[in-house]
């Protein structure tokens, strides 16, 4: 249809949605399926969150905020930088958005005009490059390795750079590899962005999921030059299984705040408002929680890992974060999209193709999911995976 914008024409839908709505079908038809594919934790909200969301309603808490967020809410968050990432933003420097999907468009937006090249590691989050288009900017995809934990490095993303490039995205903990950063990793990529003033957008949703001895590092806390260029998204979907609230934000420095905020202004007007007082409760109420949901996803991730390391036809990378093991298939003969369709259809394991990440030789695979689930859903992999 000639009247459909060519950027919109351009962008591929989300296969991570399609294969939760192939998922749900299925289960509507009474079908069981062994749900390996998801992005959420599993578990309800905490009930002080819910309760601080109802009393707002019940107070009256129904009418616009500011673009940018509540004041208490905003607040909340610039205490809670200093306290986890040891990085100081002023309340003005923040905006709360309709989660951090929005979080981090309206950053993309405020940066990229037409032609400005953003590079982006593979595997890469999937909206990530369709973010770009929607811009009118040209994703670069560096094609990061296995044997370097699925991380980019500074000399790869030297290699990338054109003086076309304008921004760097980064996901540490990242989705779909659980890859977590150092800081000196942090630090060499912050010395190529530093040497040519490339914006950073520092994705750090799953921030509060890091396990072992590994520690989550904010690029922005590392000096006051890499401060200055960078624009760090997060939000409350995965720490506080917050998924369907819709609540996410950006701190970003002074100028890069007012832009994020004044496109806020032109699209959303604002994040629920209800919502983001349970957000608040979320911030200054008992954070016990967060370490029980990351020591439960600890112990499934190395549940997993032990199975999936003895199927002898793929290979598979430690993930230090997040809750997805990126398992490289490449060995079984199929595309990943293939691969996926087979393994739901004849095995009722839901899985998403590593297409959707940029990396056609690899399937997600995620444990926010029961241990029962979980067991199920691998030994069907494992058969899958002896038949072909």
């Amino acid at each position: 249809m000639d009247s459909i914008s060519s950027r919109i024409l351009e962008v591929t839908p989300s296969l991570t949605l399609a294969v939760t709505n192939q998922t749900k079908a299925l289960i509507a038809k009474g079908e069981e399926v062994y749900g390996l594919a998801g992005g959420e934790p599993e578990v309800d909200t905490p009930q002080h969150i819910k309760d601080a969301a109802i009393a707002a309603l019940q107070a009256g808490k129904t009418k616009y905020t500011p673009a940018n967020g509540i004041p208490e809410l905003r607040d909340a968050l610039a205490a809670k930088f200093i306290a986890d990432n040891n990085v100081s933003y002023d309340a003005k420097q923040i905006c709360v958005s309709a989660g951090a999907k929005m979080a981090c468009y309206n950053a993309i937006l405020a940066v990229v005009e037409e032609g400005d090249e953003v590079i982006i590691p593979t595997p890469y989050w999937v909206s990530y490059p369709e973010m770009v288009r929607l811009a009118g900017g040209k994703p670069v995809l560096v094609e990061t390795k296995e044997s370097n934990g699925w991380k980019m490095t500074a000399e790869q993303f030297e290699a990338a750079m054109t003086p076309a490039t304008k921004m760097v995205i980064l996901n540490t903990p990242s989705n779909p590899t659980g890859a977590v950063y150092t800081e000196q990793e942090l630090r060499d990529i912050g010395e190529v962005a530093l040497s040519e003033d490339i914006i950073i957008l520092s994705d750090e949703i799953y921030e509060k999921l890091v396990y072992g001895d590994n520690k989550h590092v904010s690029i922005a806390s590392l000096s006051q030059e890499l401060y200055d260029l960078t624009i760090t998204v997060n939000g409350f979907s995965k720490a506080y299984s917050m998924t369907g609230w819709r609540l996410g934000y950006t701190a970003a420095p002074k100028p890069l705040a007012e832009a994020i905020d004044k496109i806020a202004s032109h699209t959303v007007s604002n994040a629920t408002t209800f919502a983001q007082y349970g957000a608040v409760a979320a911030l200054q109420g008992d954070q016990t929680f967060i370490s029980d949901l990351r020591d439960e996803y600890d112990v499934k991730r190395q549940f997993m890992f032990q199975r999936l390391k003895a199927i002898h036809n793929i290979r598979v990378v430690e993930p230090k974060g997040a809750f997805y093991f990126f398992v490289y298939t490449g060995q079984l003969g199929l595309k990943s999209t293939n691969l996926t369709d087979k393994l739901l259809s004849r095995y009722k394991v839901a899985a998403v193709p590593g297409i959707a990440f940029g990396y056609d030789d690899g399937i997600r695979m995620s444990y926010c999911t029961t241990l029962d689930v979980l067991n199920e859903g691998l030994t069907r992999f494992e058969q899958f995976c002896r038949e072909h």
